[in-house]
């Protein structure tokens, strides 16, 4: 039931930071965002180090996606707070993200090259959504999808890393998961 929730509140904050971006309200979906990344935060085991993942996560994301806005491959519809940088309510979709890592997305964890073709693959429909939906566009359709599968397969596999780092869900003292 918890991993139920866990996805469920993902899906709610990721679409209202994407409907809410594509309709120029973006700091309703980042706030709705950020009230799901606290609860999960202050409901975990060892809440100290699922905010590190968080934040990691953040930081990851916000280069990542400010690289491809500064490329020019990504045009985001609000929310931008300087010229090539990616807009702060895909930043709260990024920390948002970070809590699917040890709960729902638990399963990858001893599964790196499962992680980056999950990457390859969600990466960019998760995009094209948010494009179908008005939120992003792409300057070229072709290049921005690769770039998103060859970013997100990579990414993917290193925040799964992370994630097995700063375990802030699981059982204090339960072993890490084996290494793939």
């Amino acid at each position: 039931m918890n991993i139920l929730f866990n996805f469920i509140a993902f899906k709610i904050g990721w679409l209202a930071c994407v409907v809410g971006g594509a309709n120029g309200w973006p700091l309703i979906g980042t706030l709705i965002a950020a009230t799901i990344v606290a609860l999960h935060v202050a409901t975990s085991t060892v809440p100290r180090r699922e905010l590190t993942l968080v934040l990691f996560a953040g930081a990851i994301g916000a280069v990542w996606d400010s690289a491809l806005a500064a490329a020019g491959l990504l045009v985001y519809t609000s929310g931008t707070l300087f010229a090539g940088t990616a807009p702060y309510w895909i930043v709260a979709m990024w920390l948002l993200f970070a809590t699917l890592l040890n709960k729902s997305l638990r399963w990858m964890h001893s599964r790196l090259a499962m992680a980056a073709a999950f990457g390859a693959v969600g990466g960019p429909l998760a995009f094209y959504a948010g494009h179908r939906l008005g939120a992003v566009e792409f300057s070229n359709f072709g290049l921005a999808m690769f770039a998103l599968a060859v970013g997100w397969g990579t990414l993917m596999p290193l925040l799964v890393l992370l994630a097995r780092r700063f375990d802030g869900v699981g059982t204090v003292g339960e072993p890490v998961p084996a290494k793939a």
